[in-house]
């Protein structure tokens, strides 16, 4: 399985991924990382697991909006049942980031517990 480098909020964080998909998972991030500097924007630093919550969930809002407009267009079936597997992959690499940083933050905490 390919581990992937990927900045969100000029943070790095490597992302393991299915064989070819390196590429499409450098391309959400960048999105993610879009969202999350949006957010840095409207509202300052509000830490990294806020910010990254914030804009998953503007991401989601995105989706559910895309996914209602693209039911009522021609071709909503298959277009619905692409957009629905882009959203699983945007999911899963936004919980993965969600994720990982959230453990740094339990480390940098456990850490400064023990200090």
């Amino acid at each position: 399985m390919p581990l992937v480098n990927v900045m969100v909020n000029s943070r790095a964080y490597t992302i393991a991924c299915d064989e070819g998909e390196e590429e499409h998972l450098k391309h959400l991030a960048a999105h993610v990382d879009a969202k999350a500097r949006e957010v840095l924007g409207s509202v300052g630093q509000v830490g990294d697991t806020r910010l990254l919550l914030m804009a998953a969930l503007l991401i989601a809002d995105e989706h559910l909006d895309m996914s209602g407009k693209a039911c009522v267009g021609a071709g909503a079936e298959s277009e619905k049942q692409s957009m629905h597997l882009h959203a699983e992959a945007a999911e899963s690499a936004t919980a993965d980031m969600l994720e990982s940083a959230a453990k740094r933050l339990e480390d940098i905490a456990a850490r400064l517990a023990h200090a």
